[in-house]
């Protein structure tokens, strides 16, 4: 029994960390990229570093986004840990926090520290120490059934002249009809969807003391979005009561199908609509709508770190460096179908394309915030425990929003009390 469990955390982690036998350096490199053309661009990329550096050899580890934050914590309490570790951002802070990854303050170029706008580098800031590069975010976009759209004579918003809150739900009580609806909430987790959009309608939800203490008040602003879904549900039959347990892919057959005319997904999910719609169907991106914060959105980017227990701490924030100059951050936004951090490769023709939306997203990169619960510690327990219970049952109707204020509050503030004694 021993023996297996040994072999099964070397599988996991990628196995101890071994130089090569002639002197020269081999570094871990654990990359989450799941989809084709990003594996491949990754394997690229990993291949063109070694070719360029013989004497610091990178070897590509696959991860998986399903499990990475408790097989890293596994890999990090074992030793085990990889040299450079793909991650995101609102996965940091415990981690960061519990001294697992190397402080980059020091070791991060000039060039890069310039190109990467500081509200990007806030989400990987603790304390006085940066944990993390973010290098790819995606926002929220409605994806629409363009034909559904035009037939309608509804207004069409654009990143300069966004829908309001108020408008949205207008235009789906408007779009719906007897078995189609305006729109389809995939809220299986529901917690980070429902905080990252508030920020455009002023929410803020956590709050910061002076004693850097962090509590939980649901004020006015964190209301819209959570209140514009359930009435939507509810009261206006205007979304789908059926896809609040969906995950996004769910929610794509029956939009193909015509039962639904949006989709609030994340940027990257367009691979999969240009993968799987039926030929002929005509989608567009929109922009998500907009409140008293304008079109800003909570976004915790993918990141890349460099573990605390690496000896080779100069040499992997080299290669991160390498992986993160321009074109190659523009290879690696292309392969994911998300939006490069930096500021040069947003800059890049392809980004800018008006096929695909390309262009509508990069309007929104500007606008995108840390996501409010990005340095809260304590907030996966307060996530998994309180908030998403919370959400799902008021989304669903089977509790009213001054009970969803009081468990968010009351039962959210003894959670995070736990970690901030």
């Amino acid at each position: 029994m021993v023996a297996a469990a040994l072999m099964l955390l070397t599988a996991c982690t990628g196995g101890a960390r071994e130089d090569s036998p002639d002197g020269g350096i081999t570094l871990r490199f654990q990359s989450l990229a799941w989809q084709q053309e990003s594996v491949e661009v990754n394997k690229e990329l990993v291949a063109e570093w070694n070719a360029a550096h013989p004497d610091v050899r990178v070897e590509y580890v696959q991860g998986s986004w399903d499990s990475v934050h408790d097989q890293l914590l596994t890999s990090f309490e074992g030793g085990e840990a990889p040299d450079i570790i793909h991650d995101a951002s609102d996965d940091l802070a415990d981690f960061a926090y519990g001294g697992y990854l190397a402080d980059l303050t020091g070791l991060l170029s000039e060039r890069l520290k310039a190109d990467i706008p500081r509200r990007s580098w806030e989400t990987v800031t603790f304390g006085d120490g940066i944990y993390g590069v973010p290098f790819l975010q995606e926002p929220r976009v409605l994806i629409a059934n363009a034909t559904w759209l035009k037939e309608s004579g509804v207004r069409i918003p654009t990143p300069e002249e966004p829908w309001t809150w108020e408008e949205f739900r207008e235009v789906t009580k408007e779009l719906g009809a007897e078995g189609t609806y305006g729109v389809a909430w995939p809220l299986k987790e529901p917690v980070s969807a429902t905080l990252n959009l508030s920020l455009s309608a002023g929410g803020q939800l956590f709050h910061r003391g002076a004693d850097g203490k962090v509590t939980v008040r649901f004020e006015a602003g964190d209301e819209v979005v959570p209140r514009t879904i359930h009435d939507q549900v509810g009261s206006d039959a205007s979304a789908s009561a059926s896809t609040l347990g969906s995950g996004g892919s769910d929610t794509l057959p029956g939009f193909f199908g015509g039962k639904y005319a949006m989709v609030p997904l994340g940027f990257s999910y367009r691979q999969q609509i240009v993968q799987q719609a039926p030929e002929g169907f005509d989608w567009q991106v929109l922009p998500a709508p907009a409140g008293a914060g304008g079109l800003a959105q909570g976004v915790s980017p993918q990141t890349l770190s460099v573990a605390e227990d690496s000896p080779h701490k100069k040499e992997a924030a080299a290669f991160v460096d390498f992986l993160l100059r321009p074109p190659n951050m523009v290879r690696l936004a292309l392969g994911d179908w998300m939006l490069p951090t930096g500021t040069e490769a947003l800059k890049d023709p392809a980004l800018r394309s008006a096929r695909y939306g390309w262009a509508t997203g990069t309007a929104l990169a500007t606008h995108l915030r840390p996501a409010p619960a990005q340095s809260v510690r304590g907030y996966p327990e307060w996530k998994d425990k309180v908030a998403t219970p919370a959400l799902q049952e008021y989304y669903s109707g089977a509790i009213g929003l001054d009970e969803l204020r009081r468990r968010l509050e009351e039962d959210g503030n003894l959670v995070l009390a736990r970690y901030q004694r």
